[in-house]
């Protein structure tokens, strides 16, 4: 019975001791030195990668510039060839094909007016009639005309043609200022130091004559 007391006793003492030098942590599941520090870095994959930073550069990392960038407009037809040239230059999910649609604008118009003593005229009648007005401008179809109002559609350009006509107003007519436009843009929305290289780098005439620039602000 003493002879087999110290057989177990001698061969926990062995298990004990193996188990301490680690070499039985992968058959009974529980590590002898556990989480401590010199286990951990013996578990680190690629050290070398990594960059102790002081609290200055990690503020400035984390700071690092970056820039929204665009170039545009560019019509339906010119986009497909623009992007064309981007995916050479940018790797794929850096930047946005962005559209814009803009409406037409609806005038209620009175004109064209053969000299400017005929427009001033005009001008002094609808003062009488209190009725507001401008001078169209920048439009060759509609210059030396007046605008008694602008409107988003047709429908509040017609209403309005209708109040005026009530104040008295008969050679008054609804003409479209600007037909709706729709144009398209390429955004990089955060480019960081590397992308804004390779765009600076860029020839405007590669991308039909639209260099990138910052973004244009959003309505």
């Amino acid at each position: 019975m003493l002879r087999l007391l110290v057989v177990v006793l001698v061969l926990a003492n062995l298990v004990f001791y193996a188990w301490t030098q680690g070499l039985l942590d992968n058959v009974v599941g529980v590590r002898s030195h556990g989480d401590r520090e010199p286990d951990r870095l013996a578990r680190q994959v690629r050290p070398e990668v990594i960059r102790v930073l002081s609290p200055a550069s990690a503020v400035a990392a984390s700071e690092a510039p970056s820039a929204c960038l665009e170039a545009g407009p560019y019509t339906p037809a010119q986009i497909a060839a623009a992007e064309g040239v981007l995916q050479t230059v940018l790797p794929s999910g850096s930047w946005v094909a962005t559209k814009t649609e803009t409406p037409a604008v609806w005038v209620v118009y009175m004109g064209k007016y053969p000299n400017r003593e005929a427009l001033q005229k005009k001008t002094d009648e609808l003062k009488r009639l209190k009725i507001s007005y401008e001078e169209v401008r920048n439009n060759p179809e509609l210059e030396d005309g007046l605008a008694l109002g602008r409107y988003d559609n047709r429908a509040a350009a017609d209403k309005a043609l209708a109040e005026v006509a009530q104040k008295g107003v008969r050679t008054a007519r609804v003409a479209a200022l600007a037909q709706p436009t729709v144009t398209h843009s390429l955004r990089v929305e955060r480019a960081d130091t590397t992308l804004q290289s390779r765009l600076s780098g860029l020839r405007a005439e590669a991308l039909l004559g639209k260099a990138f620039g910052p973004c244009a602000a959003r309505p």
